[in-house]
């Protein structure tokens, strides 16, 4: 067996360099047919995913299965029979669908409670650390997806539950009724009360009465008490708590006038904080001695804890003197109300220092248990099994939808050439790199690896990705982000072959919501242009009215939307370029 290891090892190696795509030495016990990353993500030790837990080094069996998918063509990874009958049965419209709902499955809120909260008997296992229950537990929650993440928390550890309190979207307990969607509520009988607010997703006093629960609940805490809080996109909205004697109407104005002035979202941030009670840390302030686990499903691109709600759990001192001199930046100091001038004129900080409070990171563990990230790789499985071989290029793209759209067409280009592209190809990719948050370094590999599968017929390809590009918002007309993205990249691929021949494109939000429309996005090839003019619609007058939902709306009877409907999640946006296999020309001797 010596030998068998040594060959094994070392066939790893080789393979990894002739491909180039690397996989790091402790995710080698992860399922084989995972999706190929162009840069490093961090493996979670999913037990529902992976066979063995991560422990640092391979394992034989996990060894012998990496070098067998490696080697092995992509038909065989699966038997003959059940792949093709899968793959020839589904378009690649179909096929699409398929993956991205199997990336909102991964980060539903009972999937992503299931995998952060582990429980034997009394013992609360949470991101490697343990706790012992003893009807000692307590759960605050503020979010879009709280409501869901708090009926799954109660069903793990609600015999130990003594009291709760979430702040959840205005509607929402209806909305989720009319769904279908039960599991997301919470039973008769709950010990979790459930308010709502924050309509239309800003700051309103049925929110900001619902925090004042949420302190009041924690205020009370011990050091023999746990808090469970769960946080989840759109929870800074529904966590208002301006310190008095500022109003809530006081605070949204200081921000909104600081947002209008150019302020960027970390200046931002330091404003709201110190106009907070609960943000950047408070809650967990608030709560002291009481252990406290924040459990957080992220909308934020990169997962940073402090943005996320503006970080209620994670601690963040904020002093007058840095709030001045932004204010100051902005020419808004001299105009603030009385009360922000007698808050920021207080020369102590929010919280006074005490012995108490040295150990206070001790008291608080913050931990991501769903983010773009996890629905990437779990959509890059599911793209797997339906004949794709997955790349993940980045689950950072931003910046405004041109560049980005621009970006996908021409990696859709380079991926289909049938020669070797222009030099000028690749460095136009990459000269979109910084305009769309995406790391050169991501694009070079990703690039290398589209170029081997044309270069060596890998057969088709889905390019994943995802975050949250930006619209500029120049007309009245209905959509989102990702209904304009997808119409701007089906014109972007005009010219090129059709499905299953050509190039297929989808974008969707994995809140089923884009914008204030039914549809969570649409999905787009390169004949949109000619099919719109077909049916007497001018693509490019809908996107100067960002109109691009009445658009797809109209164009072959809404076919192309992507309607999910309710999610109950929200982890940003996925997209999706599927690349079909390019035919190997031989030339003769």
């Amino acid at each position: 067996m010596v030998w068998l290891e040594s060959i094994i090892t070392h066939s790893v190696h080789i393979q990894l360099e002739l491909s180039s795509v690397q996989i790091l030495p402790h995710c080698l016990s992860a399922n084989p047919d995972s999706a190929i990353h162009s840069s490093h993500t961090e493996h979670r030790g999913n037990p529902e995913v992976h066979h063995t837990r991560c422990t640092g080094a391979p394992c034989k069996d996990s060894l012998m299965a990496c070098v067998v998918s490696l080697y092995r063509p992509l038909s065989l990874l699966a038997p003959v029979g059940v792949r093709r009958a899968i793959v020839c049965r589904m378009s690649l419209d179909m096929r699409a669908r398929e993956v991205f709902a199997t990336a909102i499955e991964a980060v539903q809120p009972d999937i992503v409670m299931r995998r952060g909260l582990e429980r034997t008997g009394d013992t609360l296992l949470v991101n490697g650390r343990t706790f012992t229950l003893k009807n000692n537990l307590h759960l605050v929650g503020f979010g879009k997806a709280v409501l869901g993440m708090a009926a799954e928390a109660e069903r793990i550890v609600g015999d130990h539950l003594v009291r709760g309190v979430i702040s959840v979207p205005h509607g929402i307990q209806e909305t989720i009724r009319q769904h279908g969607k039960d599991q997301m509520l919470l039973k008769d009988g709950s010990r979790i009360t459930v308010m709502e607010g924050a309509k239309h997703n800003l700051p309103d006093a049925d929110a900001q009465r619902a925090a004042e629960c949420i302190k009041e609940l924690v205020s009370t805490l011990t050091e023999n008490d746990m808090l469970l809080v769960l946080i989840s996109g759109g929870g800074s909205a529904l966590l208002p708590a301006p310190v008095p004697p500022i109003s809530l109407q006081e605070k949204q104005d200081v921000t909104r006038r600081l947002a209008g002035a150019g302020a960027t979202i970390q200046e931002l941030n330091s404003v709201r904080r110190a106009l907070s009670i609960l943000k950047g840390g408070g809650l967990a302030h608030c709560a002291h001695p009481a252990q406290v686990v924040a459990l957080v499903l992220s909308d934020v691109i990169g997962d940073p804890l402090d943005l996320i709600a503006s970080g209620p759990t994670v601690w963040t001192e904020v002093w007058p003197e840095e709030i001045w001199s932004i204010l100051e930046r902005y020419g808004l100091s001299s105009s603030l109300p009385v009360s922000v001038k007698e808050v920021l004129g207080r020369s102590a900080p929010r919280w006074e220092e005490s012995g108490e409070q040295s150990d206070r990171a001790a008291h608080v563990l913050n931990a991501v248990i769903g983010s773009n990230s996890i629905a990437l790789e779990c959509a890059g499985r599911r793209a797997r099994e339906l004949g794709f071989r997955p790349v993940v290029l980045s689950p950072g793209v931003c910046g405004n939808v041109q560049s980005v759209s621009r970006l996908y067409g021409l990696l859709a280009r380079f991926a289909c050439s049938r020669d070797e592209p222009p030099p000028e190809l690749p460095a136009e990719i990459l000269k979109l790199g910084p305009e769309t948050g995406v790391e050169s370094w991501d694009l070079c590999r990703a690039m290398q690896v589209l170029g081997e599968g044309r270069g060596e017929g890998w057969g088709a390809t889905c390019l994943l990705a995802g975050g949250e590009p930006t619209v500029q918002l120049t007309g009245k007309g209905r959509g989102g982000r990702n209904q304009e993205l997808a119409l701007r990249v089906g014109l972007e691929l005009a010219g090129m072959e059709l499905p299953p021949k050509g190039p297929l494109f989808l974008s969707g939000g994995t809140d089923g919501q884009d914008g204030p429309t039914e549809a969570a996005g649409a999905v787009t090839d390169a004949g949109l242009g000619k099919e719109a003019r077909a049916q007497g619609l001018d693509p490019d007058g809908f996107l100067v009215n960002n109109d691009s939902f009445t658009f797809f709306s109209r164009l072959s009877g809404g076919q192309r939307l992507l309607l999910p409907g309710l999610t109950g999640t929200n982890v940003m946006d996925v997209h999706m370029l599927l690349i079909p296999p390019i035919p190997i020309v031989v030339s003769g001797r």
